[in-house]
């Protein structure tokens, strides 16, 4: 049974509670929230013989089979390997599960994620089924980026989003989730995941926090002479892309706000806070709006899955970087 964590509690009560239930529903927010745990509970839910309290009961045939990864009026639908795309191929086995008779009697489910990651062919095969699914089935579509979805598949869902929990609630959470992590620790990691606690988790195992360390440490040295560019793409190379998108946007879009409200309070973690600061003070209003620019572009691309050289991709940003102190 997939977790219920405490920040859903309000949602889950509309959800469950509903006495007739939309033909496709999508469920999108920031990625680390717990979306997919609460489709795999609506999931179970929908597909109980015996639900009580809404809640699926855990033991019916119904249950067990979902459990055992066996129910056959079950279909999930996510890329074949990490990161890429879901193929139309993909989908038209989708459909033909669609249009069958449910074999225990009640109700087809189907979990989609991430929706986004169908691409155009893929989207548009499952226009049909979305509008007019074959008897009693639901869909459920996950999205962590709905903006990338096209408008004829939310059109045809009923979208709901997905709440991200308070600093508080998520702060307690992850109390119990990394006991091993002090409060200070927590709250650093939560703020590097945006508030996402199950990110937080996500990449706390995949040692982000040493990897923040040798991002930080390499752009201070950049600016110093210290490292040049190409040395830097090279000792970054265990860094996700996408992360160090993530970071560099942050920090241009704090450079710019700083630049306006000159709050040093709001410049982040104190990891990067006296650098930041030296950057707006020596850098034009100009010149933080292109390099925001710049990164939001290539972030996009990233996200998009681009075709992207790495090393060539980096050592631009940080020319760019570079650039930013200077004539005025």
């Amino acid at each position: 049974m997939a977790e219920a964590y405490p920040w859903q509690d309000e949602l889950w009560h509309r959800l469950a509670g509903r006495t007739q239930h939309a033909h496709a529903y999508l469920l999108h927010g920031p990625q680390g929230i717990g979306k997919r745990a609460l489709a795999e509970r609506l999931m179970a839910l929908l597909l109980c013989q015996r639900p009580a309290a809404q809640q699926a009961c855990g033991a019916c045939k119904s249950c067990l089979l979902l459990q055992a990864g066996s129910h056959p009026d079950n279909f999930i639908l996510e890329p074949e390997e990490a990161d890429k795309a879901i193929k139309v191929d993909q989908v038209r086995d989708l459909v033909g599960f669609i249009v069958q008779t449910a074999q225990m009697g009640g109700r087809k489910v189907v979990l989609v994620e991430p929706a986004e990651a169908m691409n155009i062919n893929a989207a548009n095969a499952l226009l049909k089924s979305l509008e007019e699914p074959s008897g009693n089935t639901v869909l459920l579509l996950v999205s962590h980026q709905p903006s990338r979805l096209l408008p004829t598949v939310k059109s045809r869902c009923v979208q709901q989003a997905c709440p991200l929990p308070s600093q508080a609630v998520s702060l307690q959470w992850l109390a119990t989730a990394l006991p091993e992590v002090d409060e200070a620790a927590r709250i650093d990691l939560l703020a590097l995941a945006a508030g996402s606690p199950l990110a937080v988790v996500r990449l706390q195992a995949a040692g982000i926090v040493e990897q923040r360390a040798l991002v930080v440490d390499g752009v201070k040295k950049l600016l110093k002479g210290q490292q040049t560019p190409s040395q830097l793409a090279d000792a970054w190379s265990g860094v996700p892309l996408l992360l160090l998108f993530d970071w560099f946007c942050d920090w241009s879009n704090l450079l710019l706000r700083y630049r306006l409200t000159a709050d040093e309070q709001g410049l982040g973690l104190s990891d990067m806070r006296k650098v930041l600061q030296y950057l707006a003070d020596k850098s034009t209003q100009n010149k933080v709006l292109d390099i925001q620019d710049w990164v939001l572009m290539q972030r996009q691309k990233v996200l998009a899955k681009a075709n992207l050289n790495r090393v060539l991709l980096i050592e631009a940003l940080l020319v760019s970087w570079m650039a930013l102190p200077g004539q005025r």
